[in-house]
């Protein structure tokens, strides 16, 4: 079983990454994909908050 320190990590990295893609998404006004990637967002945000991941530094997005 994966530690807290190991999801924390991997979830961050997720979380990141799906960042990135809404990012380029919203540039390319891909609306639908950003819909997408934006629930993925929501989700893994959620996580990292349950887990207590500060926010601050890594949440781009803001939404």
């Amino acid at each position: 079983m994966p530690s807290n320190a190991e999801i924390a990590k991997d979830t961050i990295e997720q979380f990141k990454k799906i960042q990135r893609y809404m990012t380029s998404a919203k540039k390319e006004n891909a609306t639908e994909t950003y819909a997408i990637l934006k629930e993925e967002y929501l989700s893994l945000k959620a996580l990292l908050n349950v887990i207590g991941v500060n926010m601050i530094d890594i949440d781009q997005i803001k939404e």
